[in-house]
């Protein structure tokens, strides 16, 4: 069969594509069903990011992925696919959370993880059609002799960093907003060391970033990892948990290892709002030190934080900006609070009928889609402008950036690529309400 895999795009403010044509990580959804397709089927991937794929093609199967705010376009494309006949096929973290939505626009829905589907539904189209709409694995792959993404079916020159790679799948923790219990469950998996370090031998390229939700998920296995990367010579990212910062060996393996960047979710400076949303085991009496710490070994943070928690005020965005800005944190991404399809907030949220916005392209954590407790919708959406602007102005990120720790350069690269992004935003309503707030 000729089978095209298609990633769609986002209308909003996630995953977009610069001017010059370059997106930021190159992902591993579309080049992992790649490689587990056996021969003698064609593969072709299409970045629809960039362009509109071919739809009168003569394709077999044509294959989605998509987040929830790339899902829209995902199924403008695949119904235009099944009107010339082909048959599609749709997965990713929406369809898992939505099957039913997803099927119809669809012949096949797969939920969860591919390993172990993907094959079997190929065969079965060999052999006369699928036998089923919607697909799903009994339980959770093991993460050993994992299929290696057939990395040589992108552009490398489309990314700021081609090699991305997966160690680890699961998070222990279970806050309320988060998509990745519903896709990877609970059970933090690992994949054994040996094949984490062969799959980056593979590759000449000394730059890589983990994709893992959280990849100190398993202490012991963190550090056996990091161990494993030093004689490797590479430099690396990854999403980790705050944990990371309390934890000095560690942080002293993270940074021998190569770790030069890490993701880390802050989200609030309200101990009973991370609460709200089960995220209590974050303390921000201990943000600071910690930030403290990961910079002293020449880490680099972007910290994430997150607007519209029950008991945010407006006061919420200048205390985060004067927090961000007082603490240095390197880079920052502000998220509106967004009920995910398939998470305990969207269920809760839509209990309460606090969601007023069901259009999916919104749903990229830079629109207010619920209506908060401590403020209006539009109070939530023009805050978060006027954070996110505030953040990137100027003097600001050279208060940040200027410190003795080496990396000046790459914080000053990767902040200025914000200041232009962020310059295209909206300009906020009423900004006197978010520089000088009422008191609470």
């Amino acid at each position: 069969m000729k089978i095209l895999l298609v990633q769609p795009k986002s209308t909003g403010y996630m995953g977009q594509v610069s001017k010059s044509g370059k997106a930021s990580l190159a992902r591993v959804t579309l080049t992992t069903i790649a490689a587990l397709t056996p021969p003698p089927h064609e593969v072709v991937i299409h970045d629809a990011r960039l362009s509109e794929p071919d739809y009168d093609e003569d394709w077999d199967l044509v294959g989605f992925t998509g987040m929830t705010c790339e899902i829209p376009h995902a199924y403008r494309m695949a119904d235009e696919f099944r009107r010339r006949g082909k048959t599609v096929v749709i997965g990713g973290y929406h369809a898992t959370a939505l099957p039913e939505e997803a099927a119809q626009h669809a012949d096949i829905v797969v939920v969860g993880e591919a390993e172990g589907l993907w094959p079997r539904i190929l065969l079965e189209l060999a052999n006369g059609g699928a036998q089923q709409t919607i697909y799903q694995n009994d339980k959770l792959i093991e993460m050993r002799d994992m299929a290696i993404p057939r990395r040589e079916l992108l552009n490398p020159d489309m990314y700021t960093v081609f090699n991305t790679i997966q160690a680890t799948r699961g998070c222990p923790f279970n806050c309320v907003y988060c998509a990745v219990t519903k896709f990877f469950g609970r059970d933090f998996r690992c994949r054994p060391v040996a094949e984490v370090v062969a799959e980056i031998k593979s590759q000449p390229d000394k730059r890589w970033m983990f994709l893992d939700d959280n990849l100190i998920g398993q202490e012991k296995y963190a550090k056996e990892l990091f161990r494993a990367l030093i004689p490797l010579g590479i430099n690396w990212g990854a999403q980790v948990s705050f944990e990371l910062a309390k934890n000095a060996e560690l942080m002293d393996l993270y940074a021998q290892a190569g770790g030069q960047f890490a993701f880390i979710g802050f989200e609030s400076l309200s101990a009973p709002a991370l609460k709200s949303v089960r995220k209590g085991f974050n303390r921000p009496e201990e943000y600071a030190q910690g930030i403290r710490q990961l910079h002293r070994r020449g880490i680099t943070i972007m910290g994430s934080f997150m607007f519209g928690l029950d008991g945010d005020d407006l006061g919420v965005f200048k205390r985060t900006v004067d927090f961000v800005n007082a603490t240095k944190i390197d880079l920052v991404l502000y998220h509106i609070l967004t009920p995910f399809p398939g998470t305990k907030l969207y269920e809760e949220m839509d209990r309460q009928g606090r969601i007023h916005d069901r259009d999916w392209s919104h749903y990229d954590t830079g629109h207010s889609v619920i209506h908060p407790q401590g403020m209006t919708s539009e109070e939530l959406q023009n805050g978060w402008y006027w954070a996110v602007r505030e953040t990137y102005k100027l003097p600001n990120i050279l208060r940040r950036i200027v410190r003795p720790e080496p990396g000046w350069k790459v914080r000053l690269v990767s902040n200025y690529s914000q200041f232009r992004k962020v310059s295209r935003y909206p300009q906020p309503l009423h900004p006197e309400k978010y520089s000088n707030p009422p008191l609470p």
